[in-house]
């Protein structure tokens, strides 16, 4: 390949974009006389005319290059020539065209930059001379390009005296510095600096222009003599320089203060802040917490003081439905600071459109933009936007009110009422002021441990503030995942809005319809790990991780119906859901009054007993950058870079070994350094490191980038390097990314079509009936009998709304207190008959996924049918009355000689099908531990139900017989378990549930509880690790089995192991090659090993001190891994490859390659060889898996194609193996060891069909002591749980998980 032309290298954006020198145009003064009439129109009645502001001077990075110093004899000398990188606008040519806003082409200035419109938001209220100094002061801008990016400005103003004498802009006459005292000539002219960067550090950047600064050209200055020689000089803040120093000084103090920023690097997303020495302040760049959330450098609780909460309620609700908002205040600081904070408070949702936080009075006409936009203008302007636009939320941060322009009441709704209520209890609660945290406390004389203690009494405080907001967008949004379809990406809104109550239906439909929620469905289909998904995992009730694990429809629990008893309003909410039969007889309870929008909220409805959230901040790190000196040529700078390397190494250095996290912030950094340094390769080897640390900090563009840049000779010796090489061949040569998914969100729509089968289960899955792929096809197999096998969509629609009205009459049912108690707190009612004659009275008969029981009549009673486990026989016959023969349902239970009649009429037969399919369901769900039939039982019936609405036909009930699965596989192919199964089976779990079919158990791993201080006490259970196909990953809680996450990505490939490392990682060997690294704690996968080339077949586990890992791969090549470090600390390669698993035993590796089984020490030497050739015979097979049993003394193998596993003894591997042979055994997939048992998972025989069964062999005596049917596809991993259980996973054609007890 023809050597290409090196790329031209951007550097990555530091601090620093852009600094600007601003103020009034040439054209605007022109001589001492403007001055005057300018002056004296200021003295006078009139008004002077405002000043035309201009971009004076552009100062842009880089500001020092390599070749700076090429002609300077000694380092650190004298400035040299140098390439343009700033610009000043010439004084020298006053009859030239004025420059419009465009800089030469030598200066490059950012893209969201608009030069044009930056003078105006510099002086938002114009320029104006003064006749007397004036108090500096400082505002912020907020920059928006065209593509949405955002850039973020500090603009400081200062005003510089001038003597009567001078004459502007002549070329000739230059700028006189005056002390600012009575006895100047009284004409003050406005100038700004504004300092441009990508990242809204707000008080980071005030504190640097507010700060002294050390210049290359201070010995230069002339300053004026004192009127009293014994004054002290003056402070040496930039801003003073500026207004003292000499016309052509201006530049070069803006210049070198810009060239100090542009040095400090941006700290990367995490625990880690930078603090930049500025005499005499300590300023702090603090990081975002994580990549998904923003960077936080201003108050949060500013709106806090400017609004009551119920007014910071109405703001955001008008934030969230979009509406067209305009912040006022006689403050221009404050308009982007309020306007930045309410932003933050919707985080992780985002604001989509216009953000112009300062509008200069030349941009007033942008506030009648049609479409939604947030903008502030100063109060002077309030009347005069009020009256010229229609349909604006006008919010005076001043006075803390919200009104609309022209008074017109713009249908703006209420936030959800509890929501609301919570949210201002919790505000009412916060601390927020800062003197009241100081009152124990003496003055500091410091000024840096003031701002200290300041800073941490903030960051507590905006992390509450943050915690606040957070909980009540969680509030109002967490049920929206019960209505998403995740596969097909589709929400269903309207069955949503039918969940909300009355009076916040209209605040539902309104936000459903902007794009800042769009955008927020987008994040959750994704499965997006934001500060809202993280707090759905944290929150996550026992009940809602049961309900994770349901496959049947959700209902309301007996102890929910119990917590809702005693609220009217949500009965009256739940009637109002769905369209029923004789609504209208029903009485509405009378509502609790609702505030109308932009109106007072009452607080006092609000009880005060809450408090505010226990939030404790993330521990946060600093590091200081070295200093900075002057004159900033290239050797300085490259030795302040040197200087930086330095610190960082050390401090790395001096990290404990478990401090992997702030590792990552330091290999980015010294990265980020080393690529400002011009070191390439050293700068791609800590991206390396960062890589396999942190993957959500790895900047891989950049990586991309710096690889196309290298030259010839520097992309050879990058290759060299193993490292470089594989970082190159992971980022840079992988083949071109897939084409980006459709990442739409759909809203649900009944069909229009014919549908044919596919199309059916894609309809059903998306409406959120049904996902399990076999019982749609089921569900159609009973819409079309005795039809063509297509649904038209009349029948679908009858079928849909049949569905979900009999869904709303169960959420419908309210029972007694006094039959409550009869049930389990977990119970659900999922059907109720009508109202029926029985031999015990009259009632209605009521379907609990464990029993049948009576709700009497008259004065509502129990009486227990029967629970499904205590069924002995269900008929469907007739009984007479007169000349009528009545349709009966006689059930005979186990316990009871009495049989159960009901007289169901034209119910009977449906009963009859529903009641012996839950029967069966239970009937299997006991014989097999497993109560997902029982699950799937209920899903049959409701389906049956439904079914049978739909149709209203003859066939009808033949048609929902088609869903009778269970009790026709009962009668027709009874499964019987054998005793030796049930007696060792303890349970079985799905870790498919809620998929649209079931998932290969891969791999399993059980870690056990209370592994680590720092994990929380509530999740502090023993977990079970179940790696399912294509890189998903599902956690169970051991001590309830239920699911703890559900379904997280580890890559997109086959995993084929896992281990526990250091009790807070779990590695996972994956078929691509990569080990990925799981933190148990954040069940967040940021740490990827790619150091194999071939996939990772084995992980083994050394304790000690430092721990170690030892992985392995399919071509023979084995590491070592420091768990602390993630360094391969030895490698070593088995020649043939085909190396499927290794085991450690005393000290050395025993490795199973295919043909042999090799024992290496942890170096790699040869020490043993075990061929298969030789000791199992001339029969073409290999080695599957090994387990060493060191107090037997004994290697146990097994092989393929072959049905016995083989034992070796330890002191003679040359002697010939005793085999264990396995009766019907066809395949063998996996084995572990258990106390002194060998468990062997596989295929074989089992009433003539091919099931996955588990073979128990006494270890000691060598014989199979257990045969036991695990279950309906291949046994495909194992794992042991404290010795006590064996936990088996199955192939796709089952998917589950069996639970065995350890005898």
């Amino acid at each position: 390949m023809a050597e290409a032309a090196p790329q031209h290298l951007a550097l990555p954006s530091g601090l620093l974009e852009l600094c600007a020198l601003l103020g009034p145009s040439r054209d605007s003064l022109r001589g001492p006389d403007q001055v005057r009439e300018q002056m004296s129109l200021k003295n006078g009645v009139s008004r002077p005319s405002a000043l035309d502001p201009e971009v004076l001077s552009i100062f842009v990075p880089p500001f020092v290059t390599k070749e700076d110093s090429q002609m300077a004899g000694a380092p650190c000398v004298t400035p040299s020539k140098t390439r343009r990188r700033s610009f000043r606008k010439k004084r020298d040519k006053p009859k030239t065209e004025p420059w419009k806003g465009l800089p030469p082409e030598d200066v490059s200035v950012p893209n969201g930059v608009d030069l044009l419109a930056l003078p105006q938001l510099c002086f938002p209220g114009g320029v104006y001379m003064a006749s007397e100094p004036r108090e500096d002061c400082v505002h912020f801008l907020v920059l928006t390009d065209v593509c949405g990016n955002r850039t973020y400005g500090v603009v400081a103003q200062y005003y510089r005296p001038l003597h009567d004498e001078s004459c502007f802009y002549n070329g000739k006459a230059h700028w006189e510095p005056s002390w600012p005292t009575a006895g100047a000539a009284g004409c003050f002219i406005p100038f700004a600096v504004c300092v441009v960067s990508k990242l809204p550090y707000y008080n980071a950047l005030k504190d640097c222009l507010s700060c002294r600064v050390t210049s290359t050209h201070s010995k230069k200055r002339t300053w004026p003599a004192p009127q009293h020689p014994t004054s002290p000089a003056p402070p040496c803040s930039l801003l003073t320089h500026l207004k003292l120093c000499k016309d052509f000084e201006v530049d070069n103090h803006i210049k070198d203060f810009a060239a100090k920023l542009s040095l400090i690097p941006s700290p990367p997303p995490g625990p880690l802040h930078l603090i930049f020495n500025m005499k005499p302040l300590q300023i702090v760049f603090p990081s975002r917490a994580d990549p998904e959330s923003p960077l936080i450098d201003l108050d949060l609780h500013l709106p806090l003081l400017c609004f009551r909460p119920e007014k910071v309620l109405q703001i955001l609700t008008c934030l969230l439905t979009e509406q067209r908002i305009v912040f006022f205040s006689s403050n221009w600081a404050l308009l982007p600071l309020v306007a930045e904070c309410f932003l933050a408070y919707l985080h992780p949702l985002q604001w989509q459109h216009t953000f112009v936080p300062v509008l200069s009075h030349q941009m007033l006409d942008f506030v009648m933009a049609p479409t939604s936009f947030l903008m502030g203008c100063h109060l002077d302007h309030f009347e005069e936007v009020s009256k010229e636009a229609d349909g604006l939320i006008l919010i005076n941060i001043d006075n803390g009110s919200v009104t609309c322009s022209n008074d017109e009441d713009v249908d703006v709704p209420d936030i959800p009422l509890l929501a609301a209520q919570t949210f201002i209890q919790r505000v009412q609660s916060l601390q927020l002021h800062h003197e009241l945290d100081l009152a124990h406390l003496g003055t500091s004389t410091d000024l840096n441990e003031g701002r200290t203690r300041r800073r941490a009494w903030q960051q507590r405080l905006n992390c509450q503030v943050q915690q606040v907001a957070l909980h009540l967008l969680f509030s109002i949004f967490r049920e929206v995942k019960n209505h998403l379809n995740y596969e097909h990406r589709v929400f269903n809104s309207e069955e949503f809005l039918k969940t909300r109550a009355p009076g916040d239906q209209q605040f539902y439909r309104q936000v459903l319809d902007t794009y800042m929620f769009h955008s927020f469905l987008k994040a959750r289909l994704s499965g997006r790990m934001d500060a809202f998904a993280q707090m759905d995992l944290h929150m996550q009730s026992e009940e809602d991780r049961f309900n994770g694990m349901l496959a049947s429809p959700r209902r309301p629990t007996i102890e929910k119906m119990a917590s809702r008893k005693s609220s009217p309003l949500h009965v009256a909410h739940r009637r109002m859901v769905v369209s029923m039969p004789n609504l209208q007889d029903i009485t509405i309870p009378e509502l609790p009054a609702r505030n109308s929008s932009l109106r007072k909220v009452d607080a006092s409805e609000c009880s005060s007993g809450s408090t505010v959230l226990s939030v404790t901040p993330k521990p946060t790190y600093t590091f200081k950058i070295p200093e900075i000196h002057f004159p900033l040529v290239s050797q300085c700078v490259q030795a302040y870079y040197s200087d930086c390397v330095a610190l960082l190494s050390k401090a790395m250095s001096l990290l404990a070994p478990d401090s992997s996290v702030l590792l990552a912030r330091y290999f980015y950094l010294r990265g980020a350094v080393h690529l400002m340094h011009g070191q390439l390769l050293d700068a791609l080897l800590d991206f390396q490191s960062l890589y396999k640390t942190d993957i959500r900090i790895f900047p891989a563009d950049l990586v991309r980038r710096m690889v196309g840049s290298l030259s010839g000779p520097q992309r050879a010796q990058a290759e060299r390097v193993p490292e470089l090489r594989r970082l190159i061949s992971e980022v840079v040569d992988k083949p071109g990314e897939a084409p980006k998914p459709d990442d739409r969100v759909k809203n649900f729509e009944l069909p229009r079509k014919h549908m044919q089968l596919d199309d059916f289960v894609k309809r059903v899955q998306e409406s959120g009936i049904v996902k399990d792929t076999s019982i749609i096809h089921r569900l159609f197999e009973a819409l079309t009998v005795g039809h063509q096998k297509q649904i038209d969509p009349e029948t679908f629609k009858d079928f849909y709304n049949c569905w979900k009205e009999a869904e709303a009459e169960a959420q419908e049912v309210s029972l007694p207190l006094s039959v409550m108690e009869h049930l389990d707190k977990n119970e659900c009612v999922y059907k109720l008959s009508s109202s029926v004659k029985t031999n015990h009275g009259v009632g209605k008969i009521a379907m609990t996924q464990k029993r049948l029981f009576l709700l009497t009549e008259g004065r509502p009673g129990y009486v227990e049918i029967s629970t499904f486990r205590n069924i002995e026989e269900v008929r469907s016959t007739t009984v007479a009355f007169l000349l009528l023969r009545i349709p009966t349902l006689k059930i005979k239970m186990a316990s009871k000689k009495e049989v159960f009649e009901a007289n169901l009429k034209t119910e009977c037969d449906l009963w009859h099908l529903m009641v012996k399919e839950m029967w069966a369901g239970k009937k299997l769900a006991d014989d097999h531990k497993d109560p997902q039939y029982v699950q799937q039982a209920l899903t049959h019936v409701l389906l049956m139900d439904a079914v049978v609405g739909t149709l209203q036909s003859s066939s009808a009930v033949y048609a929902a017989s088609k869903l009778s699965y269970f009790d026709k596989m009962k009668s027709e192919m009874p499964l019987t378990v054998p005793k030796t199964t049930s007696e060792t089976l303890k349970h079985r779990i799905n870790p498919s549930a809620g998929e649209t079919f079931p998932h290969a158990v891969d791999v399993l791993l059980y870690t056990p509880g209370h592994l680590d201080p720092a994990e929380k006490v509530e999740d502090a259970h023993p977990k079970l690790w179940c790696a399912l196909n294509e890189g998903k990953v599902t956690v169970f809680d051991a001590s309830s089995w239920t699911i703890y996450q559900h379904c997280f990505k580890v890559g997109t490939s086959k995993l084929n192991c896992m281990v526990m490392a250091e009790q807070n990682q779990v590695w996972v060997g994956s078929e691509d090659s990569v080990i990925y690294i799981i933190n148990i704690h954040s069940m967040s996968c940021n740490k990827q090993l790619t150091d194999h080339r071939s996939s990772v077949t084995d992980l083994v586990v050394q304790n000690g001190t430092p721990s170690k890992v030892y992985s392995c791969s399919r071509d023979g090549t084995i590491l070592a891994w420091n768990v602390s470090t993630l360094r391969v600390t030895s490698r070593f390669q088995l020649p043939g490859g085909r190396l499927s698993s290794i085991s450690l035993h005393d000290g050395c590796l025993w490795c199973c390659t295919g043909n042999s089984i090799v024992v290496v020490t942890s170096n790699g030497l040869l020490c043993q060889e075990l061929k298969i050739s030789e000791n199992v015979g001339d029969i073409c097979t290999s080695f599957l898996s090994l387990q060493l049993l060191p107090e037997q003394e004994q290697l146990w193998a097994a092989c393929a194609g072959f049905n016995s596993i083989y034992v070796w003894s330890l002191k003679d591997l040359t002697q010939r193996p005793q085999a264990v042979h396995l009766q019907d055994c066809s395949e063998v997939s996996c084995m572990i060891t258990v106390k002194q048992q060998i468990w062997v998972g596989g295929t074989g025989l089992s009433q003539g069909k091919s099931k996955g069964k588990i073979y128990v062999i006494d270890a000691e005596r060598k014989t199979v002591e257990k045969e036991l049917v695990a279950h309906m596809d291949t046994v495909k991993a194992l794992c042991s749980a404290e010795d006590r259980y064996v936990l088996s996973g199955s192939g796709g054609g089952e998917g589950k998980i069996a639970i065995w007890k350890v005898e």
